[in-house]
Parts: C-alpha cells; sequence; structure tokens
C-alpha cells in the first residue's frame, strides 16, 4: 500500500483506480473530487513534512503506522500516515462494478464466519452507522476467522494484529455532499452497489 519515491517526497498521491465518476450515482464526482484531491492528498503532504530529516523519512507507510502507534508524541505522524493508507485501502475497497455476491471462495469464508452474507452485510452497516464521530467500519481476517470492527478517527486494524480486507469510510466528509446527515443511506448505498468483494479476496491469501 505503501507509494514511495525518491526524492524529498517519499509518499505520493496513488492514482484512483477508477474515473473521478465511476462511481455515481452512489457517490458522486464532486464527492470524490474533494474526498480524494483535497482530503487525501493533504494527508500525503503533510505526512511529507512531518517526516522531512526523521528517521522515518525512508520508511513505508506500514513501518510509519507501526513505529509510531500508540505514542503521543507522535500521533501527528502517526495520523496523517494511517489515514494515507486507510483511504488509498477504501479506494480500493470500492468499484463501479462492486455490490452482490462475493466470489465463492470469499462467499465460503463469511458464511462460516457470520453465518451468511446478509448478516455480514448487517454486522458490517451496523458498525458504520454507530461508529461515533469519525471513523471507519472494517471487514478484517483474525487468525482464520472473518469478523466485523469499527475503529475512531485514523486508527486502524493494522495495529490490533488483524488484516484488513475492506473498509467503508464513515467520516462526514465521505458522504456529506451527497447524504447530508443520512449516514446509513450511505453506508447501505455502499454495500449493495459498490463495496469490492474481489479485493476483499485478494486481501485473503
Amino acid at each position: 500500500m505503501s507509494n514511495q519515491t525518491t526524492g524529498s517526497a517519499p509518499h505520493s498521491l496513488p492514482p484512483l483506480p477508477y474515473a473521478e465518476n465511476a462511481l455515481d450515482p452512489v457517490i458522486s464526482a464532486n464527492t470524490l473530487s474533494f474526498h480524494y484531491g483535497k482530503h487525501h492528498k493533504a494527508y500525503v503532504d503533510n505526512l511529507n513534512k512531518l517526516i522531512s530529516g526523521t528517521e522515518l523519512a525512508d520508511s513505508s507507510l506500514e513501518e510509519i503506522i507501526a513505529a509510531t502507534a500508540g505514542n503521543a508524541e507522535k500521533a501527528g505522524i502517526f495520523n496523517n500516515a494511517a489515514q494515507v493508507w486507510n483511504h488509498t485501502f477504501y479506494w480500493n475497497s470500492l468499484s463501479p462494478r462492486g455490490g452482490g455476491k462475493p466470489p465463492s471462495d470469499l462467499g465460503g469464508k463469511i458464511d462460516s464466519s457470520f453465518g451468511s452474507l446478509d448478516a455480514c452485510k448487517k454486522e458490517l452497516a451496523t458498525a458504520a452507522t454507530t461508529q461515533f464521530g469519525s471513523g471507519w467500519a472494517w471487514l478484517v481476517q483474525d487468525g482464520d476467522k472473518l469478523k466485523v470492527v469499527k475503529t475512531g478517527n485514523a486508527d486502524s486494524p493494522l495495529t490490533k494484529g488483524m488484516k484488513p480486507l475492506l473498509t467503508i469510510d464513515v467520516w462526514e466528509h465521505a458522504y456529506y455532499l451527497d447524504y447530508q446527515n443520512r449516514r446509513p443511506d450511505y453506508v447501505n448505498a455502499v454495500l449493495d452497489k459498490l463495496i469490492n468483494w474481489d479485493f476483499a479476496l485478494r486481501n485473503c491469501k
């Protein structure tokens, strides 16, 4: 997930995996333009400024997250690094051809962990809609089981030893231009029409 180049700015804004209007009408091009072009870019720019000239200057995003998690003195670095990682992961968790049923390999894991796809989606929707304030809902692999967790602000399952499979961003800027305060409508539309089960399966392997 890291995006490394040489020079004074080791981290760069990775390209979106689709056009800005590709997720219409669930997520508008207007929302993507602000969310990706302003918010995500700002985290990248801030991270590069914060790590310039430090021992973390040549580190990958994952290394930075691991080195700064839980360290109050480096909270700014952690928050920006984790948000760069989380957003890149979120864009890949969505697809214009998403929704529907997961591939059979993933479907079997979902059935054994949750009982059914509907139960899994219900847990994801509940986590996403009940996360107080800003944060994320995640489908993760924890040992040989899949589970749903939620994290606040920039936090990530990476710091808890769990393997993220996909995520839903529930910071207000992810949906407010399109849905205002109707977070459940955004979450359910993402789960029904955009969620990228193929990406989740690739992360299982």
